[in-house]
């Protein structure tokens, strides 16, 4: 994988959608879902994983797009 991964997060009453490592959002919505499909162009065109968080900041989804080796080395 060569990008940067994509996490959707809570942001207030909002969705942001955060490169890892980023202190600054790449762009805030208003729902979960279209934070999803935000994410989900960004990981694809990257060919990174995209991370899901519910309200509580916990992962509860995360998905790779890209050379994602399987079986998985080592």
């Amino acid at each position: 994988m060569s990008g940067k991964n994509q996490h959707v997060v809570p942001q207030g009453d909002k969705w942001a959608v955060k490169g890892a490592g980023n202190s600054k959002a790449t762009k805030v919505v208003d729902t979960q879902k279209e934070a999803i499909g935000v994410a989900r162009e960004i990981a694809i065109n990257q060919g990174s994983e995209m991370f899901i968080h519910g309200r509580n900041g916990q992962i509860r989804e995360r998905n790779t797009y890209g050379d994602d080796p399987f079986p998985p080395e080592g």
